[in-house]
Order: C-alpha cells, then sequence, then structure tokens
C-alpha cells in the first residue's frame, strides 16, 4: 500500500509539472514574442466592435507583418475614460515593442503611459491624440488635419443649411477628445464668421458611439425640437443613426444632415438624398503609416522629431510636425458620385 501511494503521489506531482509546463507558454504570450526578436506591436483601439476601425487594424496589421513583426489588437467593450488602462498594463507585462492607441479620453492614461515608456516601449497614439497630455506618449499618427476637417465639414453643413436654422450636434461621449475639438471648432467658427449668425446650436447630444443610444438621442431630438433644421455629427457612428432616425420619420427633404462618415455606411444615406454630405478620411491607409511607423521606432531606424520625415511604404514621404504630429493623409469629401469609388 505505501509503494502505491507513492505512485500516486509522484504521478499526480508529474501530472502536475506537465500541466504547468503547457500553460506556462501560453500565460507567456507576450513575453515569448518579445523574447522571440520578432518586433511586437499591439493596437489598443477604442471600442471592440465598431467597424469604423476595422480598416485602422487591417493596415496596420499588414504593415507590421510585411516588416516582419507580430501584431495584436485588443479593445474594451465599452468606450470609458479607464477602460483601455488595465489593456495598457496587459501589453506592458507582456513586453511589447510598440502600443498604438486610439485613446478613449485625454488625461486618464498618463501614468500608465509613463509606465509603458520607462519600459523601454513606444506609445503611439492613432486616429486620435491625447490633447494637452502629449508628453506622455512618443507621436501621434492623425488621419488627416483634424482642424481644417472641423473648419471644411462646418462650411459644408451650413452651405447645405443655407446658412440658417436651428441645429443639434449628436456626439460620441462627452469626454472623447477628437469629437469635443470637432464641436470647439463648430462654435469657434459661427462665433468669428458672421455668415453664420443665422444658425443657431440648440443642444449637443451624445450617443457614446453607441448605433442604438445615438438612434434613440436623435429620435428624442427630433420629438424635442419639432423646429429642427440640421443635424452635424463628428462620428461616423453618430451619421448613420442620425440618417437613420431623419430616413424613418420621412424627413429627409426638411432635415440637413451632415458629418463624418465612412463611404460604406453613407453610400445609401448619400444616394436617397437622406445625408446631404458627408466627409472623412482614408482609414486604412491610417492603420498603415502607423505601422510602418511604429516597426522603424521599434528598430530604432528612425527617430520621430518635427522636421523630419519617413517612408511610409507606398504612401511615400511623411512629415513630422508640432509635438511629433503627423497626417497620415488628405481629408476625403464624400458624395453621392464618388462614394463608389472608395472601398471602406
Amino acid at each position: 500500500m505505501k509503494n502505491f501511494s507513492k505512485s500516486r503521489a509522484f504521478t499526480a506531482v508529474l501530472t502536475a509539472f506537465l500541466l504547468i509546463a503547457a500553460v506556462l507558454p501560453v500565460m507567456a504570450g507576450g513575453r515569448q514574442q518579445a523574447d522571440s526578436g520578432r518586433i511586437s506591436v499591439r493596437y489598443v483601439c477604442l471600442q471592440k466592435g465598431n467597424p469604423y476601425f476595422d480598416p485602422i487594424i487591417a493596415g496596420m496589421k499588414e504593415a507590421v507583418e510585411s516588416q516582419g513583426g507580430v501584431f495584436r489588437d485588443t479593445a474594451p467593450e465599452q468606450v470609458e475614460a479607464t477602460a483601455q488602462i488595465p489593456l495598457i498594463e496587459a501589453a506592458i507585462q507582456d513586453k511589447v515593442n510598440v502600443i498604438c492607441l486610439s485613446p478613449t479620453a485625454a488625461d486618464t492614461m498618463n501614468a500608465v503611459l509613463d509606465r509603458a515608456r520607462a519600459a523601454g516601449i513606444k506609445v503611439l497614439t492613432v486616429n486620435d491624440d491625447i490633447i494637452g497630455s502629449e508628453s506622455h506618449r512618443d507621436g501621434s499618427v492623425l488621419s488627416c488635419n483634424y482642424d481644417q476637417l472641423g473648419i471644411d465639414s462646418f462650411e459644408q453643413f451650413a452651405k447645405a443649411m443655407n446658412y440658417r436654422g436651428k441645429f443639434v450636434v449628436l456626439s460620441a461621449t462627452t469626454d472623447s477628445p477628437f469629437q469635443n475639438n470637432q464641436i470647439e471648432i463648430y462654435r469657434k467658427q459661427m462665433a468669428s464668421d458672421s455668415k453664420y449668425r443665422d444658425l443657431q446650436l440648440l443642444e449637443v447630444l451624445y450617443g457614446n458611439d453607441d448605433a442604438a443610444k445615438s438612434l434613440t438621442e436623435t429620435e428624442a431630438a427630433i420629438q424635442r425640437y419639432p423646429d429642427l433644421d440640421g443635424i452635424i455629427c463628428p462620428t461616423t457612428v453618430g451619421l448613420s443613426a442620425a440618417a437613420q432616425a431623419v430616413e424613418g420619420r420621412g424627413l429627409g427633404d426638411r432635415i440637413v444632415v451632415t458629418g463624418l462618415g465612412t463611404p460604406g455606411q453613407s453610400k445609401s444615406f448619400l444616394q436617397n438624398g437622406v445625408l446631404d454630405g458627408a466627409m472623412l478620411w482614408d482609414t486604412y491607409r491610417t492603420g498603415k503609416v502607423a505601422g510602418y511607423l511604429a516597426v522603424l521606432l521599434a528598430k530604432g531606424e528612425y527617430t520621430l522629431a518635427r522636421g523630419t520625415s519617413f517612408t511610409a511604404g507606398e504612401y511615400g514621404t511623411t512629415g513630422v510636425l508640432a509635438n511629433n504630429i503627423l497626417y497620415a493623409g488628405p481629408p476625403a469629401i464624400i458624395t453621392k458620385e464618388n462614394v463608389d469609388s472608395y472601398k471602406f
């Protein structure tokens, strides 16, 4: 009996050892990846399942992998100010070389980004920046010149409104850096140019970049303001929801809807006249430029600095501006005439 017990004990210990040996490589994940000598790039996206970011992910993945790197993307379920912090902490634990981040807020992640950089990880914001907290990242790949985009998209909206009438803004969350900057540009345009004096902003709505909530907020605003003349949306999710709400109530010929939207999401609404116009940029290009830059930084083959430039694959030379900001490309004006020429 004693020999049998010893045998069982030995077998149990051996089994436990083998199980641990099998599990440890899985747990090590990114650490093995980093130790393998391959460049590791982690993209912490804004929100899981948001189709806007799919082309960015695809472009970044292709650029990283074409240069021999390893790419992985991750995202929180909801757009909340602190939701990305544990995902960034996981990337630090995995010892990745570069963290690319589409931030949920401008200043809530400063401490964890500082820890990442202290560990030797390069940090790039992508598509949006941590405005006012730029010192906590290495650089920012913006899809285009967003300030100019704000000016141009508001002019597009105002022109469709014949420069008069009451309107609302349908935004994402209350602390979304990009959307808040766009709305501030709208306000400055109205205050600084007399041609906008007959436009009246009634309210800023927040749909949290959730399609159902954005639709509900729009429908409530239409009910609340029977004399509503227009809706401008600095978010792709919001633009589709606003167009759907206006179409559903048969008000496409009375309420002007414009804003930022992907060609794919905007196409049917542009063609049936519910959308009076849309603007955006090439999101696939944004991801690819960020991917090229991430690998160059990780290899130590390029140092971000104002006035310098690097080659972003097929997109050619890209220059770096103040605060280590760069633009992936020009904005796109999307109309019913050219919407079919876009593939995203």
